[in-house]
């Protein structure tokens, strides 16, 4: 079957063009200018008007299947992500039971494939169950099909442990994901220390819990010499040391988060827990040491982070509820909204760090590009309309955010993975 995505807005490796796609089959076979490609084609997608990219990549997402399915499943997960225009990403091991054995690895591979309408890519655990000091077979869990590991949503408390982990990816070519929190430094608080959370008499965890284990993690990631990337990176030190290492040449990477990007601690009225995560929101001189970081290369990608929970989770008591926001569904809209509209950062450079640099450095070699002989994995975007962002058009189970009723540019229209729509918004 061939497919012609006609006349839009087109990213093709960073330039914004105006092009036709031919799809044949599941590849892309061809770009070029409009009407390049006649008419003999089987459907014609109209793309007047709209912006094409490649399927974004988010190489952070908590699908909650096995173990907590009241939450999300593969299904309604990759649903999310494929109205959010995302076609490619990757899956956390806070399962249950925990992918920390090459059997269980190839079992979420497998699931993933058969269940997901977007391609999954699965994490394996650093540690049995994701604690402790016991590592996993890194050589047998990447044969099965892990493509990184990670402990995510625990940090690795042992310099010694996450020594050896290090050596042992490094050794097997996988990248680490580290999750930074020192455990010993949160004292119990459920959002930054600051003047904030005096006002709002909640405990604070002080900003040093990240940065301490991003200095420590730097260090050793130097002596081995493994792919060390730092998930939601969220602190002016973290970012600050993370800029230093690369200029010494440690192989290190870090995503930011869209809500870290987006808001601050005093977004947070007490009462809505929508705004509770982990890392928590911190303060503007850390947002904006974030965009800086956007800016100069520091940080290299954008990642969800995508967390559903339960209403019953999210109680209005910031020391109860659950941590972790969606983030499919509103990502790219709200990015495109508040950081490319007022010019903070430009959409080629938005696009990027949402397709082809996630794909690169984590090298998913058939994602993040719009060429030739690639899948055919593409987003269709609406960035001339605004329109709000409603609860009850999520497909994922868990409407637990606080972009709820924002009004956005840059909703999805479509996506298509391996050539085959996989979502299409409703015309009114």
């Amino acid at each position: 079957m061939k497919t012609l995505i006609h006349n839009g807005t087109v990213d093709v490796n960073g330039r914004l063009l105006g092009a036709d796609i031919l799809i044949d089959g599941q590849k892309i076979q061809a770009i070029g200018k409009p009407g390049s490609f006649g008419n003999e084609v089987d459907k014609i997608i109209d793309a007047t008007g709209m912006l094409v990219t490649p399927g974004l990549v988010d190489v952070h997402v908590h699908y909650r299947d096995p173990g907590e399915t009241q939450k999300e499943t593969i299904k309604t997960g990759s649903l999310a992500a494929a109205h959010g225009g995302f076609t490619t990403v990757g899956a956390m091991p806070n399962l249950t039971p925990s992918p920390d054995t090459p059997d269980r690895v190839a079992e979420m591979v497998k699931r993933n494939q058969q269940e997901g309408v977007v391609h999954i890519e699965q994490f394996a655990t650093i540690t049995t169950g994701r604690t402790g000091d016991q590592l996993v077979d890194f050589a047998g869990i990447k044969k099965a099909g892990a493509f990184a590991v990670s402990n995510d949503g625990s940090g690795v408390q042992t310099a010694g442990t996450m020594y050896r982990a290090m050596q042992a990816a490094a050794n097997v070519g996988l990248p680490l994901a580290a999750h930074v929190e020192d455990n010993s430094l949160l004292f119990g608080g459920v959002m930054t220390e600051c003047q904030r959370s005096k006002e709002l008499s909640l405990p604070g965890a002080p900003s040093v819990s990240e940065s301490a284990q991003v200095a420590r993690d730097l260090v050793l990631a130097k002596a081995t010499g493994v792919h060390y990337h730092i998930c939601h990176v969220s602190t002016k030190e973290s970012i600050e040391m993370v800029r230093f290492a690369k200029q010494q040449g440690v192989n290190v990477t870090c995503e930011a988060s869209p809500h870290h990007l987006l808001l601050t601690v005093d977004d947070i009225d007490g009462h809505d827990t929508n705004y509770k995560m982990n890392p928590p929101l911190r303060t503007a001189a850390d947002r904006q040491a974030l965009i800086q970081g956007l800016q100069d290369g520091t940080i290299d990608m954008i990642a969800t982070d995508h967390a559903p929970h339960t209403v019953a989770d999210k109680p209005a008591d910031f020391r109860r509820a659950a941590n972790g926001i969606t983030g499919s569904e509103t990502a790219f809209s709200e990015l495109y909204t508040k950081l490319v509209q007022p010019g903070i950062i430009s959409l080629s450079k938005l696009i990027d760090l949402m397709t082809a640099k996630p794909a690169d450095l984590f090298h998913l070699e058939q994602a993040g590009h719009l060429e030739p002989g690639k899948p055919a994995d593409i987003a269709i975007f609406d960035i001339d309309h605004p329109a709000t962002i409603h609860a009850n058009d999520y497909k994922s189970k868990g409407i637990n955010t606080p972009f709820t009723g924002d009004e956005v540019y840059g909703t999805t229209v479509m996506t298509l993975v391996d050539g085959q729509v996989v979502y299409q918004r409703k015309e009114n």
